[in-house]
């Protein structure tokens, strides 16, 4: 699939390295405990029942303490972000946001509206929907390559485009498709890590899902001259 629509860690510092999970602080939170018992576990945020927990949990949305709604990533013009505050979707063309990309699941989107909410202010040809869940696993491309060539497509057309990349808490999922869109170009994974991680505070690659873009580039080389 060219744009119709290994297991690494990447640092900032441009270099691939083997990690359950790499932030720009150098953080390492779990290993992906898969055991959970009772609320205690889910509550000290860690481990795979912990991430269950949070896609299901409506009150799990928002960036941390200090982090902003949304991080314009450099001079490009992609921005990493966290869903917009219920009622706040039409602010978004204020901070210079003409498209959207909603990384947040079918039942996430059902349940808080917000993928609706950028329809009707964008317009459907402008918000795209990248479904994924944040498990820590290994993202199929089905659920997302149509959204990187098509954030990929809009930039290459439309000079004055500038594009919101955003999951719940704009840290896991907004940051892998980010990562995908700025190597689409040509860039080398060392330097597309770099942009996302030096610009968007919190940010995490996750090893999995890095492959998972790396595995896409590999098996469609004509992605990266043709979007």
């Amino acid at each position: 699939m060219a744009c119709r629509s290994g297991r690494s860690g990447v640092s900032a510092g441009s270099r691939l390295a083997l990690s359950p999970v790499w932030s720009d602080a150098g953080e390492r939170p779990d290993e992906g405990v898969l055991r959970c018992s009772g609320n205690s576990r889910i509550a000290n945020g860690g481990g795979w029942c912990a991430r269950v927990w949070r896609q299901l949990s409506p009150r799990s949305s928002g960036p941390g303490a200090g982090v902003p709604l949304l991080s314009w990533i450099g001079q490009e013009p992609i921005a990493i972000g966290s869903v917009p505050p219920a009622g706040s979707v039409a602010d978004l063309a204020g901070q210079g946001v003409t498209h959207v990309v909603n990384c947040r699941t079918h039942g996430q989107v059902w349940l808080r509206g917000d993928l609706a909410a950028e329809r009707a202010v964008f317009g459907v040809a402008r918000v795209a929907h990248a479904p994924m869940r944040d498990l820590g696993l290994g993202q199929r491309p089905r659920l997302w390559a149509a959204a990187a060539c098509f954030t990929a497509r809009v930039l290459g057309d439309q000079p004055q485009a500038r594009v919101l990349i955003h999951c719940s808490a704009g840290c896991r999922r907004s940051a892998m498709l980010a990562y995908a869109v700025l190597r689409l170009p040509g860039r080398t994974a060392g330097e597309a890590a770099s942009l996302v991680l030096r610009y968007r505070a919190g940010a995490q690659l996750v090893p999995a899902y890095v492959h998972s873009v790396e595995r896409w580039l590999a098996r469609e080389p004509a992605a990266l001259r043709r979007h």
